[in-house]
């Protein structure tokens, strides 16, 4: 990736011309972002994941940021030796190991990220998916290959989105940083811990977000995982369903969550490598983009 203090006046210049056509495209749209991987460990990566969302902001574009907590959460679960196995790759949340959750989410990655957003503009605010019922859910519930059904314990499958809230903030000029926490609906007094690309993607359908850009730490969708020839640039909401047995097993949620957002209503959905600096201004503000752009299948012509 060239450094910005190679170009020359001519190349700065034509890259900010590019950037003002796609300003004008996206202003005043709402843009949701899930926030995770190596920009949420990384404090470089963090301070230009914070530069990217100020500069849409200043842009006259709308973000709104879901994050979940993975690692910070673990490290933590560890150090207070709170054991969680995993079953079919979910965390099982106990109701000891939901207090780290609620803890760590709200009170240690919500802050981080909320105050880096603030170096300049003071503009963030960290809500909770529980804060005025943003996120209502249901536990999670499976079934094991011998068809007996699977507990995951405090953990949710969201079921209703009630997105006044961070709407009021929008308006107020805000930028929402919202943790991936929801209201149990089984249970009026307490929580269940949410996997933040599922409701990154709901939340997004329920703003009816002109996109939803997911962070990881691969570059995109493969066709071949790890060939790296077999990058997906852009794809079609059907055409990904189709070659989702193909699809790397850890990429099959962040799967989901694209065609569950394309179904409710989002115009695009991005799935970008949170791992280079400024990934999020080249995926939004640039021709080239970077990443795998899913697209809902195009409307038949009546």
């Amino acid at each position: 990736m060239t450094d910005v203090a190679q170009l020359s006046p001519a190349q700065r210049a034509q890259v900010l011309v590019e950037a003002l056509a796609w300003m004008r495209a996206f202003r005043g749209d709402i843009v949701v972002i899930k926030y995770g991987g190596h920009a949420m460990t990384d404090v470089e990566a963090g301070r230009a994941f914070a530069a990217d969302v100020q500069f849409l902001r200043q842009a006259g574009i709308r973000p709104v940021i879901v994050h979940g907590g993975g690692p910070q959460v673990s490290a933590m679960l560890k150090k207070l030796d709170i054991e969680t196995p995993f079953r079919d790759g979910v965390r099982v949340t106990t109701p000891e190991a939901m207090d780290v959750v609620r803890m760590v989410l709200t009170g240690q990655v919500q802050r981080t990220l909320v105050s880096e957003l603030n170096r300049s503009d003071n503009l963030a605010v960290g809500i909770s998916g529980e804060d005025g019922a943003l996120f209502r859910a249901l536990p999670k519930r499976g079934v094991n290959e011998a068809g007996h059904e699977v507990d995951y314990g405090l953990v949710g499958d969201i079921i209703d989105v009630d997105a006044d809230p961070v709407h009021e903030l929008l308006d107020a000029g805000r930028i929402p940083v919202i943790s991936s926490i929801a209201l149990n609906d089984a249970d009026p007094s307490g929580v269940l811990n949410i996997n933040a690309d599922s409701a990154a993607s709901a939340l997004a359908a329920a703003l009816k977000a002109s996109k939803l850009l997911i962070l990881t730490d691969v570059e995109g969708i493969y066709a071949s995982y790890p060939d790296p020839a077999s990058l997906i640039h852009t794809i079609t909401a059907s055409e990904l369903e189709a070659l989702s047995p193909a699809i790397s097993a850890g990429m099959i949620p962040k799967v989901r969550c694209c065609l569950d957002a394309l179904a409710g209503g989002v115009e695009q959905v991005h799935i970008i490598d949170g791992r280079f600096p400024h990934s999020v201004l080249i995926e939004v503000m640039t021709d080239e983009g970077t990443g795998t752009m899913v697209l809902p299948d195009p409307k038949e012509k009546v």
